[in-house]
């Protein structure tokens, strides 16, 4: 018997995006299977939160086609959950943890409520046993009624994970969920996720600016960078010839004796902050470019 191919969550041919007239990335094709759990990597501003933008309807393509689930993204809205930026509470926020969780029942992910009815019936019933499970799943019964601007940075996370998840969406996009955790909860909340991909089969792409981090969960990579863009699997895609390809410039790997991939860039006869792979993304200074932690 013929080996059936996975379905494709999604798909791009040759994708162009533009942003103010500068041209991020162009000719990209690549796809993505239902299931996948894919971390997006590469440095600022070279259009990594306008992909996803792009796969929730949101930024329009300059060149070339998008499908989300076999149709164009706008009509696939429905079956995709999303996490932004930076997204946290600071301590005057007094609304429980449940009552965030429960706002993604109501279409605010989109900014647009809608009646639970529409997702739970005639009398909108199961929303308290879905979010009550959801909040379970990621971990946070233990906290979920305590105003949510009083717990810690991961707690924040793990809520907002669930509210992004509580629809049963079968595609979550997760825009740099790891930033301004420390080290143990950024390893918590991968973890988490990787869970949450395997049991729910649901595909997951993450932003992330640290392969060291992502590296155990995801199965594919998609990595930006100013000469193009490289998907596959982490082994094929942090590797000295495809990461020099997509700088432009020579790049080396190696491997470290705990098994820590390490990146260093060879510099380029220019002053000031140089474009730094290591640790796969952000701006550098330092002369050496192993495991630079660069911001966004």
């Amino acid at each position: 018997m013929a080996e059936v191919a996975p379905e494709k969550a999604i798909e791009f041919k040759e994708a162009s995006a533009e942003m103010a007239k500068r041209v991020l990335w162009s000719s990209v094709s690549l796809a993505v299977s239902r299931g996948e759990f894919v971390a997006l990597l590469g440095p600022n501003g070279v259009g990594k939160t306008i992909l996803l933008k792009v796969i929730l309807g949101l930024v329009p393509l300059a060149k070339g086609e998008v499908r989300v689930f076999g149709l164009p993204p706008r009509e696939a809205r429905a079956r995709v959950g999303y996490l932004p930026q930076a997204r946290t509470f600071d301590q005057s926020v007094r609304v429980r943890g449940v009552d965030v969780v429960r706002l993604g029942l109501d279409g605010d992910r989109w900014g647009m409520p809608f009646p639970a009815p529409r997702l739970f019936g005639a009398d909108g019933r199961d929303g308290p046993r879905r979010v009550a499970e959801v909040i379970d799943l990621v971990g946070a019964s233990a906290y979920a009624n305590r105003p949510i601007g009083n717990l810690s940075g991961g707690e924040q996370k793990r809520l907002l994970i669930a509210q992004a998840i509580v629809h049963q969406p079968d595609l979550l996009l997760l825009d740099e969920p790891l930033a301004s955790l420390d080290y143990p909860t950024q390893t918590a909340i991968t973890a988490l996720i990787g869970r949450i991909s395997r049991e729910k089969a649901m595909t997951v792409i993450m932003v992330t600016h640290d392969v060291n981090r992502i590296v155990g969960q995801a199965g594919k990579l998609i990595y930006i960078a100013k000469q193009g863009v490289a998907a596959g699997t982490p082994s094929e895609v942090i590797s000295s010839e495809t990461l020099s390809r997509i700088y432009g410039s020579r790049v080396e790997v190696h491997s470290t004796s705990d098994g820590r991939l390490l990146v260093v860039a060879e510099p380029e006869e220019e002053t000031g902050p140089t474009e730094c792979p290591g640790n796969l993304i952000g701006r550098c200074d330092e002369e050496e470019h192993a495991f630079c932690d660069g911001p966004g």
